[in-house]
């Protein structure tokens, strides 16, 4: 099932958004293929598991994770292994977190494609200075210290449709209802089929570590039925192990 990439400013509503999306997960269904424009909204019968990833999910302190590059670099860690761990086919996750670069962006659309399932970016897109007036609008124990706060607004990338990791992007304003978007989001997610994995992001299967072993006991097997067959004067095709086809001597 699909991942659901959550970006924006700090204090521009991502949280807001990433509930109400859900929301909309747990409950829509895709869009039948003739569906019209005044037809109803479908929901499921049985809800979808969601799993929404974010700083209260993991325990973190928001203010403490940001503090310094190494606190920063395991929070991602942790959101990473988090998105591998519980992305499958029956279960979509939302990424609310640490998501401010396209770098970062680009190594969970590779986990998506790796573990072959749809994503979207949402984009809870809002002026720089709206989100400071929210910002200074928190609780004290909230607020981000200001510096911190300006350097998160300096770092943050807005997604680019045109980049394929920043696609399909659907950009929300303050003032934009949710229930506009969630159908055209839904079928996006559910309908749309994943792209194919490169073979940089398919996870090879390690071999057996007696592989060598194995290796060589066939092939010591192949060569001593050969040399048999040479010794008796036996000609034309002969079966060994481990293959379907013959092998045929010839003087």
């Amino acid at each position: 099932m699909p991942l659901i990439i959550i970006c924006g400013l700090p204090c521009s509503g991502k949280t807001k958004r990433a509930n109400e999306l859900k929301r909309i997960m747990e409950t829509y269904a895709p869009s039948e293929k003739d569906n019209t424009e005044n037809e109803k909204v479908k929901l499921l019968k049985e809800p979808r598991v969601v799993h929404l990833l974010n700083d209260d999910s993991f325990g973190l302190d928001r203010i403490k994770t940001f503090s310094t590059a190494n606190e920063e670099k395991k929070a991602r860690s942790m959101l990473m292994s988090s998105v591998e761990r519980l992305l499958n086919k029956d279960t979509v996750v939302i990424a609310d977190a640490m998501n401010y670069i396209k770098g970062f962006r680009y190594q969970l659309y590779c986990l998506a494609k790796q573990l072959r399932t749809p994503h979207c970016i949402v984009h809870a897109a809002v002026p720089i200075q709206q989100a400071r007036e929210w910002h200074n609008n928190r609780k004290e124990e909230d607020k981000y210290d200001p510096e911190m706060f300006e350097n998160l607004i300096t770092r943050f990338e807005e997604p680019d449709s045109r980049n394929r990791w920043d696609s399909p992007l659907f950009t929300l304003l303050p003032n934009d209802n949710i229930e506009d978007y969630a159908q055209n989001i839904v079928d996006a997610l559910i309908l749309r089929k994943a792209p194919p994995p490169n073979l940089s992001t398919i996870s090879k299967k390690p071999q057996e570590t007696n592989y060598l072993y194995k290796l060589d006991r066939i092939t010591q097997t192949i060569t001593n039925i050969v040399v048999e067959a040479q010794k008796n004067g036996q000609f034309g095709e002969t079966k060994v192990p481990n293959c379907d086809k013959k092998i045929s001597f010839y003087i």
